[in-house]
Formats: structure tokens, sequence, C-alpha cells
């Protein structure tokens, strides 16, 4: 949902942010662990009740989790394995905050609101998983995969904002937008990919068209026992060609 300016704003801020921790010696991955445990810390806070508190650190962890990427520019130290890294912990972090969210539920009396936030919850985390899981499938299909409505730091920015302000009183509504949207946007992935590769294959296959109509029309048409007809028209070779394959 952040456009290319808005992100690339963001990048600019954090190395200049970073840059005193790298004179320090910290590393891209180690900023990277650190993220988990800041990400686990703000869970156990939410689980015991504090739910603004929670919030703050939930937005303090994620401007946290841009630490590392920055780290890595500006130490030139930028790594596959490093990519790799920051993506499976990022995808450990998110969970272990919604079970945070699910600890508190359980811990208040039987109500219909508590199954509401346990069910969204689980609904929330299953489409963020899956918002991940469709980029990194279309990656490997060899597909860049970044848009859609809630990427992770929108959901960050969602959930945090939502606990800052409304407490266990904006919990339900939160969490169902935060649901929503994640399934809507791993929906929107789904449907992009489907369409590159819908489109990749028409191009393909007009592209095996052209080529055959081209050999057809330099002036023999297939006879019936694997010989040739020459002096066929190009009119009516296109019309025969055009009818095998409707």
């Amino acid at each position: 949902m952040f456009g290319p300016r808005i992100q690339e704003s963001a990048r600019r801020f954090a190395e200049r942010i970073v840059r005193p921790l790298a004179a320090l010696g910290l590393t891209p991955n180690m900023a990277t662990l650190l993220g988990l445990l800041l990400n686990c810390v703000t869970a156990a806070v939410i689980a015991t009740g504090n739910l603004r508190v929670g919030g703050a650190l939930v937005l303090f962890a994620g401007l946290f989790d841009m630490a590392d990427g920055a780290l890595a520019r500006v130490r030139n130290q930028k790594t596959v394995f490093g990519a790799f890294f920051d993506s499976t912990l990022d995808r450990f972090s998110e969970g272990i905050v919604l079970l945070g969210v699910i600890l508190y539920a359980m811990g208040q009396p039987p109500s219909p609101g508590r199954t509401w936030i346990v069910a969204l919850t689980y609904v929330a985390g299953l489409g963020s998983l899956m918002v991940s899981y469709a980029r990194a499938r279309a990656e490997g299909l060899g597909i860049e995969m970044k848009s859609g409505l809630m990427a992770r730091p929108e959901r960050v920015l969602l959930l945090g904002i939502g606990l800052i302000l409304g407490g266990s009183g904006w919990l339900v509504g939160t969490l169902a937008v935060l649901a929503v949207t994640s399934m809507y946007t791993s929906i929107q992935r789904i449907y992009a990919v489907w369409r590159l590769l819908a489109r990749a294959q028409s191009g393909r296959d007009a592209g095996n068209h052209s080529n055959h109509v081209a050999k057809l029309v330099d002036g023999h048409t297939p006879g019936q026992n694997g010989h040739v007809k020459p002096g066929s028209s190009s009119a009516s070779l296109e019309r025969r060609v055009t009818r095998r394959n409707d």
C-alpha cells in the first residue's frame, strides 16, 4: 500500500538512524535476532493485558525490523542468506505477537468477544502467512510480487495504532480489519500471479501461431501424407490455421 516514494524515504531515514549502530559493530543478522527478541517481549506485554504499551512496542519493533536491511546497506553486507534469514524471522515475529493477543484473550472470562478475538487473530495470522507465501512462491517462479494492500509494514502499523488508540475496546475491530485486509491481499497476489502467467502464456501462444502462419505463407501447405502442396494463398492459409486453433 505504501508507494515507492514513502518506502524510499523510510529506507533513507533508517540508514541515518543505524549508522551509529554500524560504527559500533552491529551486524544485520544481529539486528534481525534482536528484532525477534523485541517482538517476544512485545507479545509478553500484550499477553499480560497492557495493550496500549504493547501497541507502542509493536510499532517500535516494526521500526527495528527495518534496521537489519538498513545495516546491510550501510555496511555493504547484503547477502542472499541475510535476506532469507530476515524474512523467515519476520514470520516468527509476526506469529509470536499474534500469539500474545490470543493468550490475552484466553485470560479473559468466557464471552462471545473472547471467541471473536481468538478467531480473528487466527484468520489474521493465516492471512499474513499466505501474503508472504504467495510472494515467496511467485518469486520462486521468477515473478516479482510486491503488490497488495497489506504487506508487513502496513499490518504492523494497523495493529500498533489500533492497540494504542483503542486498547481492548477496539481490539475486535482492529483484528477484524487486519484479518479481512490480510486475506484480501493474499487473494490479490494470487490473482496478480494468475494474470501475469496467463498473459505470458497468451504471448507464447500468439508467437507460436504467428510463426506457424509465417511458415505456411512461405508457399507450402501440409498435404495428406506428410507431403506439401505449393501455391495456396496467404488468406486461405490464415483462415485454415485460425479454424484449427478455435
